[in-house]
Order: C-alpha cells, then sequence, then structure tokens
C-alpha cells in the first residue's frame, strides 16, 4: 500500500504544477488599481508611434531634384557642339549641384536635329557630350562620375520639321544614374 501511496500524492503533486501553470498572470489581468481587472475594466493607453516626418519635394540628389532645382538641358547652336554662353551658366549651375552631392553619378546625352547622316549625327552629338563633361571637368566635377553616350537624331522631343523644332532637339541632357 505504500505505493498506491506515494503514485497517488505523485498524482496530486502533478494535478497542482497543471492548475498553477494554467492560472493568468496577475500583473497581466490587472488595470493599475489593484482590482484584479476584467470585462469591464479599461485597457492600458496606446503609446503612438510618432510618424515619420513626411518629405516635401522632390528626393535630394535625385532626376527631378536636378530637374526642379538647376535643370537638366544645354541647346547647341546649328551644327555646333560648343556650349554657348547661357550653356555654359548652366553647367555652371550643374557642377554646383553635382558638388553639393558628391554620391552622385550622372550621363551626359548628346542630341542633334533631324538634318544629316545618322553617322554625322552621332558624332556630333558625341562632341556635344563630351563639350559638357571637359566643362564639368574644368568646373572641379570628378571625371568619374561623368559618363556620355550619344543619341545622334535618334531621340527627338519634336518632331516637327522645322527650326522651332530642331532647336529643342539640338540639346545636351544631364542625367542622374
Amino acid at each position: 500500500m505504500p505505493i498506491r501511496n506515494i503514485g497517488l500524492k505523485a498524482l496530486c503533486l502533478f494535478g497542482a504544477l497543471a492548475l498553477a501553470a494554467c492560472a493568468s498572470d496577475p500583473e497581466s489581468t490587472t488595470d493599475g488599481s489593484g482590482s484584479g481587472g476584467g470585462a469591464n475594466s479599461t485597457p492600458p493607453p496606446q503609446v503612438q508611434q510618432s510618424a515619420k516626418p513626411v518629405q516635401e519635394g522632390p528626393a535630394p540628389g535625385s532626376q527631378e531634384d536636378l530637374d526642379l532645382n538647376v535643370g537638366s538641358l544645354v541647346f547647341f547652336d546649328y551644327d555646333q557642339s560648343e556650349l554657348t554662353p547661357e550653356g555654359q551658366e548652366t553647367v555652371k549651375r550643374w557642377a554646383q549641384w553635382l558638388n553639393q552631392y558628391p554620391s552622385v553619378t550622372v550621363s551626359i546625352e548628346g542630341h542633334c536635329d533631324e538634318r544629316g547622316t545618322r553617322e554625322y549625327n552621332l558624332g556630333l552629338g558625341e562632341r556635344r557630350a563630351s563639350s559638357a563633361r571637359s566643362f564639368l571637368v574644368a568646373l572641379g566635377v570628378d571625371e568619374s562620375r561623368l559618363g556620355t553616350i550619344s543619341y545622334g537624331k535618334e531621340r527627338p522631343v519634336c518632331g516637327g520639321s522645322n527650326e522651332a523644332c530642331w532647336s529643342q532637339n539640338r540639346r545636351g541632357q544631364l542625367l542622374v544614374n
């Protein structure tokens, strides 16, 4: 009989431990007043997370920032790759902007109007892009941040065959990579 008493005692002890494990944590059921909480108790106030400030305007150093605050286009005279005085002022602003964002790399695209052969315009577009690049380097921009590409007459922004459209297509364009 003593073995049966030990088994009964062990069973009672096991049952008591099981009931203790199922009991709820008194701290989780109180409402702070010590009343023990319950269905009608007020939940604790929620801590509000502060929202991140909403950025207004374009991201600094982005293409949108460049377009909005500096301008990304320079225009060239007919059959020319030398920067005009206005083009030089624009490229100076490009240099200031690029120096403000030293991790930004860019490409300079050279474009032409529809007149001339495809091969000739690809060469002229390259000379235009290189002209802007050389001016940027002379202004202190690290040349490793600057790429060039020529599209010649392949990507016009204006499709008409008149001086108003041709002048828009004779351009260099700075694009953030």
